[in-house]
């Protein structure tokens, strides 16, 4: 672990812009999070917890064209769409999720037990079912105290 108590990699920046509004740094890549103006937000990107949810589903894609690709099979229509619930009870969480993964026209059927084996193991989806020790600590912005 890092002195941040994070990963030894990845840095990961978020930081307030205003109202329920963050902008995220990933590398050098940057987008926006927030609420729905039903929420009080501005709807000016997803949601946290979507993207979540999203990172969950692109992860399975990406799994499923390298699939794809190493059989030298086209990975031209391959899309993964997911519906999410949110539990009704305590602590606040997604309860669900329901993933569906459309194959390309023409993949072979000898090759679907192989596919699904894949993306269910994708490194979102093992992250999930072995869930990662995560510590949060509070940290004092510099000049100002905690």
């Amino acid at each position: 672990m890092d002195r941040r108590g994070g990963c030894d990699v990845f840095d990961i920046l978020v930081t307030h812009e205003r109202g329920d509004r963050f902008r995220v740094r990933i590398r050098s890549h940057e987008l926006l999070v927030d609420q729905p103006v039903g929420d009080g937000g501005e709807d000016s990107g997803p949601t946290p917890t979507e993207l979540f949810v999203a990172g969950l589903a692109s992860c399975i894609a990406y799994y499923a064209e390298r699939y794809l690709r190493r059989h030298g099979l086209p990975p031209d229509g391959l899309a993964v769409e997911c519906d999410f619930s949110f539990a009704t009870d305590r602590p606040a969480r997604v309860s669900a999720m329901a993933l569906s993964v459309r194959v390309p026209e023409g993949f072979p059927e000898e090759r679907r037990a192989g596919l699904l084996a894949v993306v269910e193991h994708c490194t979102v989806h093992n992250s999930i079912r072995q869930a990662p020790e995560i510590s949060i600590r509070l940290e004092s912005a510099p000049g100002r105290s905690a």
